[in-house]
């Protein structure tokens, strides 16, 4: 369990995967900031609203963490409000899903920048400060199709993949001052994103899933939760596959 002074930021903090983040890390006694994209404002105040009736100790905060420079000025900013980030979980993510022959340049480098840049982006500047405090966890959320591949995302998978390498890069970074690196990789969880996809391809994944069900947000946020623990300290450049055992590996 987290200290109650314990600060965590979560990019892509209002989605369907970081909104169950950051109420888990939240009742884990952490002030958590959900960082939003920009356009998003109306939606980021009513969720602000909805988590804070819930009794949640949560802030927004608006950044396009595919910006390098407004990712810098983002953590500048918290840092300066709110103090030192503990706890970093890189959430924010997006598909534009297309095979390699028909996929436009834009919708590649549109997954590559919010999916992979973005977690350099934010990770950068956050993970100075933590090596200065000689504490920190940082949580990076990949997928299973980062590991075994999917038709039609190139670039998200792509991305995904980049993601856990990143991941043990960092992990080896942090080792000797108690900044932990780890990836989560979820399965295909019932949210906003995957509810946009027709029934009957939804059907035919969930039949290829051993449980036979789609993953719950609060399943990818307790493992989250845990990797999120000062306990947690000699687990560093694991990855957590929450998958319902759709992809097996050791």
């Amino acid at each position: 369990m987290a200290q109650s002074n314990t600060l965590a930021l979560v990019t892509g903090g209002i989605g369907g995967i970081g909104s169950a983040i950051c109420r888990a890390l939240s009742t884990d006694s952490c002030h958590v900031v959900a960082c939003y994209y920009p356009a998003e404002e109306s939606k980021a105040q009513q969720w602000l609203n909805e988590a804070r009736a819930e009794g949640l100790n949560v802030s927004v905060y608006p950044a396009d963490v595919a910006d390098a420079g407004a990712a810098a000025a983002m953590i500048e900013s918290i840092e300066a409000q709110y103090g030192g980030i503990d706890v970093l979980v890189n959430c924010a993510g997006i598909t534009r899903d297309k095979t390699i022959r028909k996929m436009p340049v834009e919708d590649w480098d549109a997954v590559i920048n919010t999916n992979l840049n973005s977690v350099f982006y934010v990770t950068k500047p956050v993970m100075s400060g933590m090596l200065e405090r000689r504490y920190g966890r940082i949580i990076n959320i990949s997928s299973v199709n980062g590991q075994r591949g999917q038709f039609g995302q190139p670039n998200y998978s792509a991305a995904k993949a980049g993601l856990h390498g990143f991941t043990m890069a960092a992990a080896q970074e942090g080792a000797r001052k108690d900044v932990t690196v780890n990836t989560v990789s979820p399965g295909y969880v019932a949210t906003p994103m995957t509810g946009k996809m027709p029934p009957e391809v939804l059907d035919s994944i969930v039949s290829t899933v051993p449980m036979g069900r789609l993953g719950k947000p609060e399943e990818i946020a307790a493992a989250v939760a845990f990797l999120a623990a000062p306990e947690t300290a000699y687990v560093t450049g694991a990855n957590i596959p929450v998958n319902g055992g759709l992809f097996m590996s050791f």
